[in-house]
């Protein structure tokens, strides 16, 4: 029995949305954002040196399609790529009326989001009083810190030290549907930040904010370090998912890095967790162990969240060429009958003005069934496409493209 392997490299945007621009970074407009084709033209105009060199080497992705992907997306090109397609290969577009984490992801699991999401001013405070008295009731401090748009390490720095003081949280969100806490693992303590998000999330769900996360971190002010302890609590899907499907058929649905979260665990049968680079060895050992008519699904999120949010250029280009290299030794480890699909659930263009997400199409590029062109397909036609591979009726809108 066939097995499937769905892999989201969070962020890895091919640009092209038919309707970027009304999607915003501050002011600007994100029409014309394009993650990977200007990682590659940076990098192959020396802008992209920082611990490593020259143009863009993806040759794995490249020979399934990649740059051919990103010309069918936004008619850009990908200098120092442009390999002939071996594999599946084509550009998905979004429907739901977000550029966030849950949104591409239960979209491409064949469920859009059916309601606007709630997001927070960019104003001090950001949040209602009464939502910041409640947080503060719920885990015994005399107040909270933050309560502003912010990226997470300048908002920990500014409040760290007060934080470890008083043991007030540290309350953020950005352009995303969010509501984040941060708290230091030894003076806060992790089990009281875990259980603080966990109690607050129902009151944020109910406001439709897609997620609040746990940001723990260690270390003190000036040497903090954010651990991997990072925990979401998303609102649940509002539809059976790929994963359901999958579990309603007695199929085993392994997670890898954030699916868990994203789904609430609904219809996953266990879950891997991790930095990028332990997620891969998750990866590695289930392309050896996997069961037959199983599914892997998952998300590696250090391009967005290390290297797409603090517009890090070099940084994203070398962790492409990570991932890239290691894609050679995953492939080389899966069985006759076996599918693997790369795609993204939105983009986060490193180049580009502000440090929210941008709205992209994304490259869908496959391997195990040959040489194809898919050409423009949806967001959902990814999870029909899994269930046909892995004979499970679709119950969502997508068609495959297999």
């Amino acid at each position: 029995m066939a097995r499937a392997f769905l892999i989201v490299m969070d962020s890895v945007g091919a640009g092209g949305a038919p309707d970027a621009a009304r999607f915003f970074n501050g002011a600007v407009p994100d029409e014309g954002a394009n993650t990977l084709a200007h990682i590659a033209a940076a990098c192959a105009a020396g802008r992209a040196e920082a611990g490593r060199s020259g143009p863009l080497r993806m040759p794995n992705l490249d020979r399934l399609g990649l740059s051919a992907a990103v010309g069918l997306a936004s008619g850009a090109a990908m200098p120092g790529l442009g390999a002939v397609p071996q594999g599946l290969w084509g550009a998905a577009t979004e429907v739901s009326k977000g550029k966030d984490t849950p949104s591409g992801h239960w979209e491409l699991a064949g469920v859009p989001v059916p309601w606007d999401w709630h997001y927070f001013p960019d104003t001090r405070p950001a949040f209602p009083a009464d939502l910041m008295a409640e947080v503060a009731r719920l885990c015994g401090a005399g107040g909270t810190l933050g309560n502003c748009h912010a990226s997470g390490v300048p908002i920990i720095e500014e409040h760290c030290a007060e934080h470890m003081r008083t043991g007030w949280p540290i309350c953020y969100t950005s352009a995303d549907s969010v509501f984040q806490i941060a708290a230091h693992e030894g003076t806060f303590g992790l089990d009281r930040l875990l259980k603080l998000c966990r109690d607050i999330a129902p009151r944020l769900h109910a406001m439709r904010v897609g997620r609040v996360i746990a940001r723990p971190f260690t270390g003190g002010p000036g040497s903090f370090r954010r651990t991997g302890n990072r925990h979401d609590y998303a609102i649940a899907p509002p539809a059976p998912t790929l994963c359901d499907w999958l579990a309603g058929a007695g199929r085993k649905v392994h997670a890898v890095g954030k699916i868990g979260d994203i789904f609430s665990m609904r219809g996953i049968s266990d879950l891997r967790k991790g930095a990028d680079a332990a997620l891969f060895e998750h990866l590695m050992a289930l392309a050896a162990s996997a069961e037959a008519g199983s599914l892997t699904f998952a998300n590696f999120v250090e391009f967005d969240t290390l290297f797409g949010h603090p517009r890090d250029v070099s940084g994203y280009a070398r962790a492409l060429e990570w991932f890239d290299d290691r894609v050679g030794e995953f492939l080389a480890l899966l069985k006759p009958g076996d599918l693997a699909v790369f795609t993204a659930d939105h983009g986060n263009d490193p180049t580009w003005t502000g440090t929210d997400h941008t709205r992209e199409r994304v490259p869908v590029l496959g391997w195990g069934r040959g040489a194809k062109a898919l050409g423009h397909v949806a967001f959902t036609d990814v999870a029909a496409s899994v269930a046909a591979h892995l004979g499970v009726p679709s119950q969502g809108p997508g068609r495959s493209f297999l």
